[in-house]
């Protein structure tokens, strides 16, 4: 059963798992269930989603009850009015605090202006070998997007030579190998853990939070954090 986080009239919000699609789509026809479906069974109504995440990506994704609700929702993510934080365990030692301004490419070849800032919350610096090194050092940190780009902190952590763990398309395939053989870990640490918004019904600010799903959390046992 999917973790509802929000409901009012106008919206409901699930702690979406790490893996779970938002919808059928014909780029993954090796999954069985989507998180659109599991929802509508799960309250028995029709509801749309107003944003996207990535299947591998865990956390908050929100959906509307009405069609006016869902368009004033996606309006309201398209001109970045919304808030949104996330989680993320990356390769290597962040420093404290960074922003990071740099063109994400489009599939057709369009650059885009990107935005990202972090804050780095946690490092750790565990006693396993890795490569030339005789540690292996990670971080936790918070990362605010500005704009709304597609893969956008997955590619702007990557960027700085930070990728996310469990990121395969953008990652670094030894780390994810390493995970992968010794915690047997296969999941993308990247989690959306809070929305700020202004109701599109009621003008109210809106903040809702999910908590950490369990394959991170067991990531984050092993940090020692």
């Amino acid at each position: 059963m999917l973790e509802i986080i929000y409901r009012d009239e106008n919206l409901v919000a699930i702690n979406k798992p790490h893996g779970l699609l938002v919808h059928r789509s014909p780029i993954a026809a090796d999954a069985s269930q989507f998180a659109l479906q599991l929802l509508r069974d799960q309250i028995d109504a029709k509801v749309n989603p107003v944003h996207r995440i990535d299947r591998k990506t865990g956390g908050i994704l929100l959906f509307a009850f009405d069609k006016q609700t869902e368009i004033a929702m996606q309006k309201a993510f398209m001109e970045n009015r919304v808030s949104k934080k996330y989680l993320a365990i990356v390769r290597g030692h962040t420093i404290d605090a960074e922003d990071i301004d740099y063109p994400l490419r489009k599939e057709n070849g369009t650059l885009q202006d990107a935005f990202t800032s972090y804050t780095t919350l946690k490092r750790a610096e565990l006693d396993i070998a890795f490569g030339k090194h005789p540690t292996s050092r990670y971080s936790l940190v918070e990362a605010v997007p500005a704009t709304g780009r597609m893969h956008q902190l997955r590619k702007h952590l990557s960027h700085i030579f930070h990728p996310i763990i469990g990121d395969r398309t953008h990652g670094c395939n030894k780390q994810n190998k390493l995970f992968s053989e010794r915690w047997e870990m296969n999941t993308m640490l990247l989690h959306a853990s809070q929305l700020t918004f202004e109701h599109p019904v009621t003008a109210m600010e809106i903040n809702i939070e999910a908590g950490l799903q369990p394959e991170f959390k067991r990531v984050m046992d092993i940090m020692g954090w």
